[in-house]
Formats: C-alpha cells, structure tokens, sequence
C-alpha cells in the first residue's frame, strides 16, 4: 500500500515537472527574442518616394504601389516612415500623395527630402547655402498642412554630399557647422510660425562627418540630436560605432540609415543571412541607452530591400515586426 502510494506521487510529480518543462519551452520558442520600441523606429522608401518621383506622373499604377508600400511599413509595428521626396513645387503632388497615405496608415512621417538643386537631382541647378536655408523656411511656412505634430523633418539629409565638404580642413568644418546650426534655427522658428510640434533637427550625417562637425557645442546647438547614416559589415562594429559618437558628441543618436548587404561591404547575402544580420545588429543596438531610432533603408528596389519587386516580404521582414512590435 505504501509503494503504491509512493509510486503514484512520483508519478504526479513526473507529470507536474514535464508540464512546467514544456511551459518554459514553449514560451522561449514564441519569444525568441525581446521586443525593442524605441522612440523612433522607422523604414525608408527613398528608391520609390525619391529616386521614382517623376515617375508618379506617366505611370498609373504609381499610387497603387503607394499604397501597397505604406501598408506594408505600417503592418511592422512601424511608428514612422521616411518620405524622401524632393520639397521643390515640381514634386509637391508626389509628395502629398505619400503623406495622404502614411496618414492613412496611422504612421508619422520622416521627411528625408532636400531641394533638388542641392546635389543637382533631376537636373536641377545647384543652389547655396543661403539659398537652401531661405528656401527651407518659405517651404515650411507654405505647407503647414504637410505637417502634424510629432513629425521629423530633415531640410538636408546627408548635407556634406552638395557641399563636397573636406573634413580634414578645418574651417570648413567651422563654417559647416556655422550653417547647419543656422539652418535648424530657421527651420525650428518656422515650425514655431506654423504651431506644429515637428523636429527639425535630424541632420543626418555620414560617421566620419559626425566625428569631424558634431563637436558637442554643436551638438547642443542642434538640441542634442546625432544622426548617422552607417553602414559597416558587422553588427558589433555598428553598435560600437553608435556608442562611440553618443560619448564623443555628448549627444542621443539615431541611426537615420542602415540596412544590409551593401554589396561593396558585406558582399553577397541570401535572404537568410540577411535576416540573421538584421538580428544580430537590432539586438546589440537595443541595449544602448543613448539610441533613440533607428530608420531600417531601404523596404523596396535596393540590395538591403526588405520587400521583393513583387511585395512579398523577404524573411527579414519578420525580424523588423519583432523589434518594431507587428503582428
């Protein structure tokens, strides 16, 4: 009788402890990895909202893949996505047409565009720096409707590349940060003009540039905000290249572009190796307290594409919607 007794226990206990064992097991395979929501996590669709910008106005089904695009962004969790059409007036229905739609979709919007004249898109002719800054402020004040609280705007992403800037000549560097400094103040009074909540301080930069003009009274003349657009060819460079210029600038970072394979950098990838570096780099970049976002480029029509010519997510996809919290 006591056998039994004892056996049955046993037998209980056996049943319990398998059951707990398979609980854990099963929650570690659902969550494989954490979830990040940083405050700015975004993907770029600069090789269709800029780089096709024309295109819109001969090719019928341009709206149509508008909207597949942004439906498709915003399915990741998503809570931005950067827009990187040109601001002159020649683009301004290509332009509202992505805004109209990400609106739509419930995401805000990065604006990554520039004037075509800065680096001389589209044949357009090149412009200053005076120019640029008082074109800058007539655009803002012209279309507040654009804008929503909440929203970046960048009046000049990568800005060294129409300036052909020398970094190593350091009164260059000194009047380049004379004029993005100058730049934001008059993007930020117009803003102000336009009672819109909108940051105009994501001056996106190249990582040796940051080093060279982000000294940190820079830095605090743009309100504290680094951005990088970094690409290297392994994940723990890249987080160590983002801990390095939070300490050097004395700044919060963001990283405003990075993605892989750069074919130049990481070589040939499959899919899958993508995706094993998407996850590799997100992992060891959430545990950086000064990076604020990151902006994932491009979704479409790139070597780092997460999306196929056809729309049909690639399996880095999946890796995006853990982090950035999709379903």
């Amino acid at each position: 009788m006591k056998f039994n007794l004892l056996h049955k226990y046993v037998i209980i206990g056996m049943f319990f402890l398998g059951a707990l064992i398979m609980y854990f097991y099963s929650m570690q395979t659902v969550t494989t990895f954490p979830r990040k929501h940083w405050n700015f996590q975004s993907i770029d669709t600069m090789k269709y909202s800029r780089d096709r910008a024309r295109e819109m106005f001969s090719d019928p089904k341009y709206a149509n893949q508008v909207e597949v695009q942004v439906s498709n962004i915003a399915n990741t969790g998503a809570s931005y996505m950067a827009i990187d059409t040109p601001y002159d007036d020649e683009f301004k229905p290509v332009l509202a047409l992505w805004v109209r739609t990400a609106r739509k979709h419930n995401l805000r919007i990065w604006f990554r565009g520039n004037f075509a004249g800065w680096e001389q898109w589209f044949g357009y002719a090149q412009i200053d720096q005076k120019t640029h800054t008082e074109k800058t402020q007539a655009f803002i004040r012209k279309n507040a409707s654009l804008f929503e609280d909440g929203d970046i705007f960048s009046a000049c992403p990568e800005c060294e590349n129409g300036q052909h800037l020398a970094t190593g000549n350091i009164n260059e560097v000194i009047a380049y940060r004379r004029f993005l400094i100058s730049n934001y103040q008059a993007s930020k009074a117009a803003f102000k003009e336009i009672n819109k909540n909108v940051a105009s301080n994501f001056y996106s930069m190249n990582l040796d540039v940051a080093k060279a003009v982000m000294d940190q009274n820079t830095t605090r003349a743009l309100d504290g905000m680094v951005v990088i657009d970094h690409y290297v060819k392994s994940p723990q460079e890249l987080a160590q290249d983002v801990v390095n210029i939070a300490q050097l600038t004395g700044g919060n970072v963001v990283v405003g572009e990075m993605g892989a394979p750069i074919p130049d950098i990481h070589g040939p990838m499959t899919n899958e190796q993508q995706k094993k570096w998407l996850l590799d780099s997100l992992l060891l970049l959430s545990s950086i307290d000064s990076l604020k976002g990151v902006n994932y480029w491009v979704n479409r029509d790139g070597s780092t594409a997460l999306w196929n010519d056809d729309n049909s997510p690639k399996p880095a996809v999946e890796i995006i919607k853990q982090f950035y919290g999709g379903e």
